[in-house]
């Protein structure tokens, strides 16, 4: 018998060289990657890497540097969406740097939370005052939006007779108490305002609510600078009629609100 031929190879390459092929493939694109990326600035680089990290947990396996072209890191396998990542990082900055307050801004509100804890200081002092001066039910205490001032207020039923500026007899006593608390805070800016109710007035001595409020108001003003000795230098005192009613004029008691006298005690620098 003839002897058998041998089976003839395979044509083409063998089966190791194709995985070696894709594997200098990648090690091609590996070392164009790391030339790519030795031109990035330096800084910038490193702050992308700590966002990265703290982010998505990028090169948390090993540290990451570059210089003269060279990048060290155990995370280099993960930069094959590096751009995009440089990307959202420089739009995270700038939203970042956009949503920074302004200086100014912050100073202003952290004044005007100062302001507020005053104010509100000031309210729980006169509260607690008003309390051991026994005048409760005589005086009402308030404080407005804004934190500018605390204000005490007197029924004008309490101090003046109907289209009167001059005190009542039992008004005296109130009087008295309230500008001995006042007198606690002489150095702060203290406003006297007088208001009423929209009936018109019919008293010959006064021309209109205008005059009369404001008739009072100076009235108070002169008992706290004469008879308790306030200074003048701080105190203010004015008419404000009808204009700035704390309840409806068409009811007999809202308009018994209105009619008043409001002492303010500013906290701020006015």
């Amino acid at each position: 018998m003839a002897k058998k031929r041998e089976e003839e190879a395979p044509k083409g390459s063998p089966a190791w060289m194709a995985t070696f092929s894709d594997l200098m493939n990648l090690l091609l694109c590996f070392f164009v990657l790391l030339f790519s990326m030795s031109s990035i600035d330096e800084a910038k680089y490193e702050e992308l890497v700590v966002s990265l990290s703290n982010s998505f947990s990028i090169f948390s396996g090993g540290g990451s540097a570059i210089g003269e072209g060279t990048l060290i890191s155990n995370g280099v396998s993960q930069l094959n969406e590096l751009d995009d990542y440089y990307n959202d990082m420089g739009k995270a900055s700038e939203e970042e740097e956009t949503n920074e307050g302004d200086p100014l801004e912050e100073y202003k509100k952290q004044l005007e939370q100062e302001q507020k804890e005053q104010t509100e200081q000031l309210y729980d002092e006169l509260s607690e005052i008003i309390g051991e001066k026994q005048i409760v039910d005589k005086v009402s205490l308030g404080m407005d939006d804004h934190y500018q001032y605390v204000k005490i207020s007197l029924s004008g039923a309490i101090l003046f007779e109907s289209g009167q500026a001059d005190f009542l007899a039992d008004a005296r006593p109130v009087l008295s108490k309230v500008g001995d608390i006042l007198k606690l805070y002489d150095d702060s800016q203290i406003k006297i305002e007088g208001h009423t109710d929209n009936v018109p007035i019919n008293s010959g001595k006064y021309a209109d609510n205008m005059e009369l409020s404001a008739a009072r108001a100076i009235s108070v003003w002169k008992y706290f600078v004469n008879q308790k000795g306030l200074d003048p230098k701080t105190m203010e005192a004015s008419g404000k009629s009808q204009y700035s009613p704390v309840a409806k004029n068409d009811t007999a008691s809202g308009r018994a609100k209105n009619r008043r006298v409001e002492i303010k005690i500013y906290t701020d620098s006015e």
